[in-house]
């Protein structure tokens, strides 16, 4: 499983004119079942997103499709983790 941290390197006028765009992106990898939760960092200096265990060609292919790493609006941190431990309902997520 992945935690990939977004950090915005361009300020919030030009983020927030690809943000559809990104929002698209998003929509196509709920869709496809490869993530699992995203949302904006408090403050909205960037975003995260978990991502299921696709490995990690796959999501470098992945995030090369985002217009805000296409647009070079924000910089990515990936964090592979293994959740050993859960809530009994998430189970089927990791």
């Amino acid at each position: 499983m992945y935690l990939v941290m977004l950090h915005y390197i361009q300020p919030l006028e030009i983020v927030d004119r690809w943000r559809d765009a990104h929002r698209a992106f998003l929509d196509r990898h709920y869709a496809s079942g490869d993530f699992l939760l995203s949302g904006p960092k408090v403050p909205r200096t960037g975003g995260v997103i978990m991502v299921k265990d696709v490995g990690a060609e796959r999501l470098k292919q992945i995030f090369e499709q985002d217009p805000f790493q296409q647009q070079r609006i924000a910089e990515y941190e990936i964090v592979e983790f293994s959740p050993v431990k859960h809530r009994p309902e998430f189970r089927d997520l990791v």
